[in-house]
Order: structure tokens, then sequence, then C-alpha cells
């Protein structure tokens, strides 16, 4: 989810630990725990600092191991750990069972829209992302900042907050029931189907469809129940045997989005200087556009025993005019 979600979401869970009779009953806890609520939930969010590196970095990571199973431990016990140094008076346990849970809260809500976490780490690498909650939901934020203001005019903090997450929790049953008739329809309509990315809009009727077949790409909006498709791929292989193929894929702005995109075309373009590797999501497609890229440039003038990787870039671009300017002032690539 984005940070403001997130936020409110910490303090929801302080409020909810009203309802913790050991929280209730002391002023001090109650101030710890929501400390200890509002940092645990941004807390996973913290590898966000890597955007200052690079793309390649930031995509390949984020929400990637800062995410994992491990780290969730780590951030349970590490924020209070660091709260109860300066307020060694308060109880331990229940500081960290607060805490703990809004780092649980922040991985769980994230695997349900469609950037998703790598929140099985270490089993596995796999993207989680389940795809029926927007990044940002008006109705859930909205949803918070009621039980918000609701707690200031005097509500019982406790179980205002146990009122509104039982209602959210009706909205992803909802939702989840809208992704499964839509990927049903999906299945009714084409053939050979292999995946399904839905991508939840802010508005409620509107979805992203991405659809892979084994001989094609779909790519549409559902709108009402009603699928358009708005452009179609062909599924082509990447070509493993090609030199030039090969080394772009050693590139570390490919490698990122290749280990981070799961639905995707790719294209060679021949220049009269270099051969261009281009590799497109096609989960984002906006205007006519679609903004989440990866390319190398690729020198092969000299034969396949000389291959360069000139230039090389990954990220949100969304006219062909500035993605050219970013790869004219990017340093050249180390791949």
């Amino acid at each position: 989810m984005d940070t403001g979600t997130h936020v409110v979401m910490g303090v929801a869970l302080g409020g909810l630990a009203t309802l913790d009779p050991v929280v209730q009953t002391d002023p001090m806890l109650f101030n710890a725990v929501l400390v200890g609520t509002l940092a645990g939930s941004q807390a996973p969010d913290f590898d966000t600092i890597l955007k200052l590196k690079n793309n390649a970095v930031y995509i390949r990571h984020h929400r990637g191991i800062t995410h994992s199973i491990p780290a969730v431990i780590l951030w349970g016990l590490g924020i209070p750990f660091l709260i109860h140094l300066f307020t060694p008076e308060v109880n331990f346990f229940h500081l960290w069972l607060w805490t703990f849970l809004a780092v649980i809260l922040h991985v769980f809500v994230d695997v349900f829209n469609a950037y998703g976490t790598q929140a099985y780490r270490p089993f596995t690498k796999r993207w989680v992302a389940y795809g029926f909650i927007n990044t940002f939901d008006p109705y859930i934020f909205t949803m918070h900042l009621a039980g918000i203001v609701a707690w200031n005019l005097g509500a019982n903090p406790g179980y205002t907050w146990l009122i509104v997450y039982f209602v959210i929790a009706l909205y992803y049953v909802k939702r989840y029931f809208e992704k499964r008739e839509l990927v049903k329809m999906v299945h009714q309509y084409f053939d050979d189907v292999e995946q399904v990315a839905t991508s939840p809009t802010m508005k409620q009727n509107v979805w992203r469809i991405a659809i892979t077949t084994k001989t094609h790409y779909y790519v549409g909006r559902a709108v009402d129940g009603h699928i358009t498709i708005q452009d179609e791929f062909i599924n082509k292989v990447i070509d493993y045997q090609d030199p030039v193929v090969q080394k772009a894929l050693t590139d570390h702005n490919i490698k990122a989005f290749l280990s981070f995109s799961p639905v995707y075309r790719y294209d060679i373009n021949y220049f009269d200087e270099f051969t261009e590797v281009r590799f497109t999501d096609l989960r984002y497609r906006s205007k006519g556009r679609y903004p989440f890229v990866a390319l190398a440039q690729i020198d092969d003038e000299h034969g396949d025993d000389e291959l360069k990787i000139l230039n090389s870039y990954t990220g949100w671009v969304f006219t062909e005019e500035k993605l050219q300017n970013k790869l004219s002032i990017a340093p050249e690539s180390k791949g």
C-alpha cells in the first residue's frame, strides 16, 4: 500500500491496542505502543532509500528482503527494543505484541496489490501479488480517516477500529470475488491461458488486465464486468542463443526488470550505431503507453566477440523523449 495508508493503519492499530487491558490501564505503555505501531507500519518500506542509488537496485530490492519473513521478525523485535530503551518501565511483551502486529499487517496488505512483495522469502523469491486491491485504495483510506475522526470525537477507539476493520475485511472479500469472476471470464473467452495479471484501478468498476496465452499477450480493461482488449502482441520467446540478447541479459538494469516483472514483451531494434534490446511490462498500460520498461543498447559493430553495453535503463518513463533523455545522461552501464 502507499505510505499514507500505512500511516493511518499504524494509528488504527494504536487505537485497537486499547482493547488490551494492560495497554488500556497504562497511559505510558499506550504512548509507547502507538509509537511502535506507527514505526512498525512504516519499517518494511525503509528500503525506499535505495532509490537514491539507482532504479535497478530499487526495483530489485523494494518490497523484497525487507518484507521477508526474517525481516518481519527483526523489525518486530528491533523496534520495540529501541522504544523500550527510552521507556524501560513499560511492559515489553505488550509493546512487542502490538508493534509486531503492525509490521505483519504492513506486509500482509502489500501482497494484495499488483506490485506485490517477496513475502515468502527465504523459502522462495517469487513475487506475491494477488492483484485485487489498488496500491492506494480510496475506500480503505477513507474508512481509516472516518475511524480517526470518530476517535477524536470521543468514540471508543477499540470498538471503533474493530468495526472499521470488520467492514474492510468484508471489502477485501468482495474485491477477491470480483477478481475471481474476472479471471473466470478470461478463461471462458481465451484459449490456452497461462496467466492473468490484474491491476485494480481507483475506480471500483475498472480493472487493468494482462493476459498471457501460449501464442499471444492481450492487454485490456474490464469495465462493469465487460472486457475490452486494447492491445495484442505475439508471445515471442526470448532468443537466448542470440549473442546480443545474451549480452543484454547480463546488464544490471535488465536483470532488475526481469526479477520483478511477470508479464512483459521483448523487442530487438536495429540502429546504425547499436542494437537495442527492450523489455516492456504489460501490466501498467496508461494512455496508450507502457511506462515501465528496461532496455540495453549494445555496440555490435565489431562482431559477437566484442559486444559492449553502451547504455541501459530501467524505470517508469511516460514518453519516448524522456526515455531517450535519461539514456543520454545516464552513465555507461557496467553490465
